[in-house]
């Protein structure tokens, strides 16, 4: 695949980025397109090694290693590298229901079980596939496909994050009719609503597939809360199979003392009221403008609520994280095909950067207290640092005496991940969760305890990348298609 001895000859190159200080000032994507003929070269790079683990898709280590809707990267590679884009297309969307997402959002686990990440930086995979998706569009070659046999099966999906669109999307080329409920006014779940707009565009990108998918069949009912406006008890007797995409949006909270002041809240919420706020052109309800921020939890959220921040207009932008700060290149300890716990910079980090001088994130620090003023309202966090030490085998954080400090806060924003699904909904149907409160359904079947119902997504997995939810979605379908047809075609 690709050039031999490409990997050689080329060095690895990134689309470029619009610049930091011009980008804080609007909510566009960021990402600049690559020229056709250097996205060659960077195909040329794939290195035909004899076992690819970019597609593997598989948990090592308690971290994802490989692309776990397996998509065939180094074919589509080598046709790009040739210039067969027509067909690079087709190999992409053979495994990858929206590759116009997670070439976007995707931390690319492909890229860190890339072999020639062993010598060599990776292979650009993820900016190859949303480039060929792209090209694809622009060419006219994403078209919806007329579904010419109807099997007269309903099949209601609940959520339509990326794991309810893959699983609609799959069974309705399996001549299924597919209802999509979702509560909120716009579809996507997360992809709407949880990613900034700088990052995924709503409008360009998340709803003209919608448009594709409802000019392929499906039926999209918004504002429409299942077990709140639609009786959960209706699903059964209107629908032959029902599959909860519902996902897990119960974030993770902190119990420290003045948790209850005004000027504290959840990381999505933060991110909804920007997104309705641009997308509606409406009041902003959670406003990070003129005020001191802290945002308590690293990862993907965090950096998006550092990003938003900025863009609001924010006095100044702290994000505190609990873990230390990773190593520059791999350890002994995290060897290849793992992903890689190495220091990264994001989009959002390079901006506070460059606004206020300095990396905004703070490692090893613990939450102790927030701390109001004399009116009640929010003005500061106590924090301090922390050791990791082992305490029956496990490691735990360890406050170290003497390292207190105050950090003016007038805005706090909670980004330390999801803990479950909501349950008003599971309890109406009797649907059973695990240890975990996560939908209980096996990996095999999809199926939970009440019959006719299955399960997808961060529901039933937990809190995950974009490309799980959508092998969540296809296989799901997959086994729905099986249970209500005795066999299934779908992959």
């Amino acid at each position: 695949m690709g050039k031999v001895k490409g990997f050689m000859e080329y060095q690895r190159v990134l689309p470029t980025d619009r610049e930091p200080l011009e980008r804080i000032n609007d909510w566009q994507e960021f990402h600049l397109e690559m020229a056709a003929g250097e996205l060659q070269k960077q195909g040329a790079r794939c290195m035909d090694c004899g076992t690819p683990y970019c597609h593997t898709g598989f948990m090592l280590s308690g971290m994802t290693s490989g692309c776990p809707i397996h998509n065939l990267i180094p074919e589509w590679n080598d046709y790009v590298y040739n210039g067969f884009w027509h067909e690079a297309y087709d190999r992409l969307i053979k495994t990858n229901n929206f590759p116009e997402f997670t070439g976007r959002v995707c931390p690319a686990p492909c890229e860190g079980s890339c072999v020639l990440g062993i010598i060599e930086p990776p292979v650009t995979i993820k900016n190859i596939e949303c480039s060929i998706i792209e090209h694809a569009f622009a060419e006219g070659w994403v078209e919806p496909k007329k579904i010419l046999n109807r099997t007269g099966k309903r099949i209601a999906v609940v959520g339509s994050g990326p794991a309810g669109l893959a699983c609609a999307d799959q069974l309705n080329k399996a001549g299924h009719s597919v209802t999509v409920f979702e509560r909120d006014k716009r579809f996507g779940g997360l992809m709407m609503y949880g990613i900034p707009n700088m990052k995924l565009d709503k409008k360009f990108v998340v709803e003209r597939r919608i448009d594709l998918m409802k000019q392929e069949g499906i039926t999209f009912i918004e504002s429409t809360e299942v077990g709140v406006d639609y009786p959960a008890d209706k699903l059964l007797e209107e629908f032959d199979a029902v599959v909860l995409c519902t996902g897990a949006s119960k974030p993770r909270n902190l119990t420290e003392e003045g948790r209850e002041l005004p000027g504290i809240y959840f990381a999505m919420d933060f991110l909804r009221s920007s997104t309705k706020a641009l997308l509606d052109e409406s009041t902003l309800l959670l406003s990070a403008v003129g005020k001191n921020v802290v945002v308590i939890g690293g990862g993907d959220t965090g950096t998006d609520c550092v990003a938003t921040s900025l863009r609001q207009g924010c006095k100044s932008v702290i994000q505190l994280e609990i873990m230390p700060k990773p190593p520059l290149d791999r350890q002994p300890d995290n060897p290849w095909p793992e992903w890689p716990k190495t220091f990264k910079v994001d989009y959002g980090q390079e901006e506070a950067a460059l606004v206020q001088g300095d990396d905004p994130r703070k490692y090893s620090m613990m939450t102790k207290k927030f701390i109001a003023d004399e009116k009640g309202l929010l003005k500061a966090v106590e924090v301090s640092r922390v050791e990791w030490v082992r305490d029956n085998g496990r490691f735990v954080p360890e406050p170290v005496a003497g390292t207190e400090q105050i950090i003016p806060a007038e805005l706090v924003l909670l980004a330390m991940g999801f803990i479950g699904p909501e349950e008003h909904l599971l309890q109406q149907l009797q649907v059973v969760q695990d240890e975990r409160s996560n939908i209980k359904a096996t990996e095999k079947t999809y199926h939970t305890n009440r019959d006719r119902i299955f399960a997808a997504g961060d529901a039933r997995r937990g809190q995950s990348l974009v490309v799980w939810a959508i092998h969540e979605g296809r296989s799901a379908a997959r086994e729905c298609d099986r249970f209500l047809m005795g066999g299934t075609c779908l992959p």
